[in-house]
Order: C-alpha cells, then structure tokens, then sequence
C-alpha cells in the first residue's frame, strides 16, 4: 500500500497545526461558526444534530492493521468506543469534542492518515473495487489510478471550490462493485482491441435529489492520458457549473441540461488544447506509484483444501458463509474473505473499538496485515490461505463479525439517519435492525437469495436508496416519519434506479412492507431467478398490487 513521503509526513503535520490554531480561534470567541465553518469542513469536520462528526479519509477504502488499531484507539479515547464505516470507503466517528479534534487528526497523521477533503465542494475520496489487484477477472489494478487521482487531486488548486462536491470512482473488472454508474466521473478499465489498456469515461452519474445514471463521455481513454483527460473534465464543469443554486450544482444537472453530445465536444475541445500543452501522466510517475501496490509474498499452495470441505459439510453455518462471504483469488490456494459488519439487531457499518482492535490482529495473522472497507459498509480480508478459512470464521464468530449474510436481505446498506444527521426526514438505523430481526432466519435469507436493500433518512440518499433492489427513503409528513418504497436499483455494471411504488408506509407499517415485497418474489420468481431478475421481467404491477391489498386489509 502507498507510503508517506517526507513532503506528505509534512503536509499533513502542517495542516494539523493549521487547524489547531482555527479550533483554539473558535473556541475563544475570535472566529464565528459562519467562520469556522469553511474551514472545519476543509478537515471532515462536520456538525451533525447533536455532536460533532469527524470523517476520515480511507484513500480506496485500504487500510493497514497498524492504522485500524490507531482508529479503535481513537474510537475508544475520543468517541463513545465505536466508528461507522461509509459507503465512501471511509470511517466517521460521530461524538469528538471539539477541543479534540486537531488531537485526533494528529493522531491519524502518525500513522499516515488525515481526513482532508472528506467534506467541502471539493473531489472527495477516490473509490475502488475492494477486490482490486486479486480479482481473477480484473484489467488492472484500480488502486494505482485511485491513488494517481487522489494525489493529483489533494488541494489542486482549480478545483479547491468547485460548485459542489465531486466523487469519483474506479473499477478494473467486468463486475461492477464500485457504483460507478453513480459518480461523477466513473472509470472503467478496459482492454482495446489491440490489447491497449484503457478507460471508458462516464461522466454525471449520481444520486440525491435527483438520481441519474452516468454517460459515458470517451469510450477508450489510453491510460496515458488519464489525469489530463480527467482535468478537461473538470475545467468544464468548474466553468459551467451552476453556482446560484446548490441543488442544481452538481456535474449531472449540467449533463442533463447541457446533453453529453455537446459536453463531449466541450470537454475534447478542452483536452486538445491541454495536450498541446504537455499536460500527461509522466510514466516515471506512473512506476512508483505502481510499485506501492505489488502482490505480497503468497506461498504455492493448491487450489483445492480437502479440509476446507469437510469443515462445510460439518457445521452449516460455515458452508453458508463460505457460499456468502468467500470470493475467488487470482492466486491459487488463495481466497477472498468478507467481514460483514452487519449483524442481525446491529447498526449496519458499525465496528466497536474491540472488533477493530480484534480485526486488525486477524489481518496479521491471516491476511499480511492489511484489510479494505467495500461501498457496502463491510470489511475485507483479501488475501487468505484457504486453508485458514476455517479457522478465521471462527474467530470472526466469535467478535460477533461472523455472519454469513454478504448480499442477502440482511445485508443492509444505511445512512445514520434521524439518530445522527440534521438533514434527515426520518430514522434509517432502527428500521434497518427491525429488518434485520424479520429475516433473522439465515435458512430463509437463503432461500430468497441474492437482494440488496439500502436506507436513506433523507432525499440526500447517503444510503444510496435509489441503487438498492429495494430502496427505502425516509420522508416527513406533518412531523411523523414515513417511509417509501423503491423497486428495481441496481449500483453493479447493469445500473438502475429504483421506481417509488406507491404511497408511503408509516413506521409501523414499513417491516411488513417489505415482507410483502419479498413474498410476492418468492411465489412469483422462476426456479433459480434472482430478485432483480423477476422484476425485470414483471415489472412493478404484482408487487404493487400485493402492496395496496394490504394496506386495503390493514385499514379494514
């Protein structure tokens, strides 16, 4: 993974004082919060509905145990002994003081981390594949070009105050699991005919207020092109992006009104100038950055482990979490391994300071010492002997990070919601966990099989609701909490967003919302068809229709 240079040991170490002064400033009067504020933001700081949160950066989600071991401490010593991993792959601790806060970011900083540029109408932090570099399927390594992007990006100085916020993402295999479709500038790695390695460029993709799907804006992008290409980009939208309205900011309101035919010619008029310039990625550049990202030392191991199997067929639970949780590796004898941070009753993405301290020893002892946080809010080891599958589970097991759910019903995605955010409408945590406990049954959550749900408090969709097979968006109707229902998101390579059904469903009612929903899969579903499947090729109408018989029984 990459490593500090002494130019970033004192980047960070100066930005840490910087805000220190700030705080000490707003602290004693000398600065108003309408003050502050640019400035807290500039340092993951944001202030939330009854405490400060401070949002860590996890540069495409990579951490190493050393790190993850600092986050527990902090965890413990600042906060109220837990963090909530994101769906940006980063980590937010939501009870800091204040006055804490430049100890924390010091703190980070020892151990190479920051949380500069994790808020602010700025490019927040690059998103990966957490399979990258060991997907059998993949092109390349997506972590080298989020790493390029991210260092290119930090305080450039055209795009410090943009009009709003910027996410991107990178993915190098043919299965989408960044959401790329959903960023402002997705990257998707491929091969040219010719074998050339490459990007296909989308451009406006996002969710919120108004969720759309990204275009693609160059088809192939020669690799050696990437950042410039990147920077064509964003000089257009810097210069045609509104600023008078905040909800229509963002790149894919300019996409939508501007047409990708025409920002296309934009953005190349753009980029044609910029290579005559000289503006590329420096091969030599390229090289060191690549060399931080090479395979560990994995031992020649084979492929198949009779162990493994008989531990399957001896104790279910681990045959399941082996079908959920395990996913292949380019190297043999090797696999995949999924934390799920999701278990029933528990707050989705949440990690007590014991579970990181527990998982950080687990990363040295099974996985050479480094772990990744994916979109979904869970953890990865990604590079486990196969023969130690057994043995990890049980560990994990027993820190109650055991739970064989990757991908099923229960795996859910959620914002904070009410508990935490000023913004939101309505609760997504207890919701989530009332779920959770309707389809605790991990037999059942088989059965069903492959389905994502995601919750947002609020139109903001921080729980990425309109991407979720099933959505659920939290709204207010005259003080109480109500809840709508979306069917038919998809966040992989085949990109969706969900269709509100209906009206929405009161607190009470939600639970069992979604239990019609999944019934009405069960008895119309083809043997072996997924949810997403069926309701591609049925559409809303049977769903619907089991929906507004029950809230016709429910008022009788």
């Amino acid at each position: 993974m990459y490593k500090y240079d002494d130019f970033d040991h004192a980047f960070v170490a100066e930005r840490v004082e910087q805000f220190r002064e700030q705080v000490a400033r707003r602290l004693s009067g000398d600065l108003t919060e309408d003050e502050f504020k640019p400035l807290r933001l500039m340092n993951g700081l944001y202030l939330q509905l009854h405490a400060y949160m401070l949002r860590v950066a996890i540069p495409y989600g990579l951490l190493s145990s050393t790190q993850l071991r600092k986050l527990a401490q902090i965890a413990r010593t600042y906060d109220r002994g837990y963090g909530h991993f994101t769906t940006r792959q980063n980590i937010q601790f939501n009870w800091p003081r204040l006055e804490d806060t430049p100890d924390i970011l010091e703190e980070l900083a020892s151990v190479e981390m920051h949380a500069i540029q994790t808020s602010g109408n700025c490019i927040r932090n690059v998103t990966a594949d957490q399979y990258a570099g060991v997907d059998p399927e993949e092109i390349d390594d997506s972590r080298v070009w989020s790493e390029l992007i991210r260092q290119w990006s930090s305080l450039h100085p055209e795009f410090s105050f943009l009009p709003r916020k910027f996410k991107i993402a990178v993915t190098g295999s043919p299965h989408d699991r960044t959401a790329v479709k959903f960023h402002d500038i997705g990257l998707i790695l491929k091969r040219s005919d010719d074998g050339e390695v490459g990007f296909e460029v989308l451009v406006g993709g996002g969710l919120g207020r108004t969720p759309m799907i990204g275009r693609t804006v160059r088809e192939f992008l020669p690799k050696d092109y990437l950042l410039s290409y990147l920077e064509a980009i964003l000089r257009v939208y810097n210069q045609l992006g509104r600023r008078d309205n905040k909800y229509k900011a963002r790149i894919k309101i300019l996409v939508h009104e501007t047409g990708i035919e025409e920002l296309r010619d934009l953005v190349e008029a753009e980029w044609s100038q910029m290579k005559e310039e000289g503006i590329d990625l420096p091969h030599a550049e390229l090289a060191r950055v690549r060399a931080f990202f090479t395979d560990p030392e994995y031992a020649d191991l084979p492929d198949h482990d009779q162990y493994l199997q008989v531990k399957q067929f001896e104790n279910p639970i681990f045959g399941r979490w082996m079908r959920a949780n395990v996913a292949p590796h380019k190297k043999p004898g090797y696999a995949v391994a999924n934390i799920s941070l999701k278990p029933v009753g528990g707050a989705p993405g949440d990690a007590t300071a014991a579970q990181m301290e527990a998982v950080a020893d687990l990363a040295d002892k099974y996985s050479f010492g480094e772990l990744r946080v994916a979109h979904e809010q869970n953890l990865v080891f990604a590079d486990v002997r196969k023969a130690d599958l057994y043995a990890l589970w049980k560990e994990l097991d027993d820190i109650q990070l055991g739970t064989p759910n990757l991908g099923l019903i229960s795996d859910i995605i959620s914002c904070p919601g009410l508990d935490y955010c000023s913004l939101a409408n309505a609760r997504s945590i207890p919701v989530a966990q009332r779920i959770q406990r309707r389809f605790a049954d991990i037999k059942r959550q088989f059965d069903i099989g492959g389905l994502t749900l995601n919750i947002s408090g609020c139109i903001n969709a921080c729980g990425h609701h309109h991407a979720g097979h099933i959505g659920i968006l939290g709204v207010d109707r005259k003080g109480e909490e109500y809840y709508q229902l979306t069917l038919g998101g998809s966040a992989d390579e085949n990109a969706a967003i969900g269709k509100i059904v209906g009206p929405a469903f009161s607190s009470a009612e939600i639970v069992d919302a979604v239990e019609t929903v999944v019934e009405t899969y069960l008895k119309v579903r083809n043997e072996g068809e997924p949810f997403i499947e069926t309701y591609r090729r049925l559409g809303q109408t049977p769903f619907k229709t089991a929906l507004f018989e029950e809230k016709q029984h429910a008022a009788a």
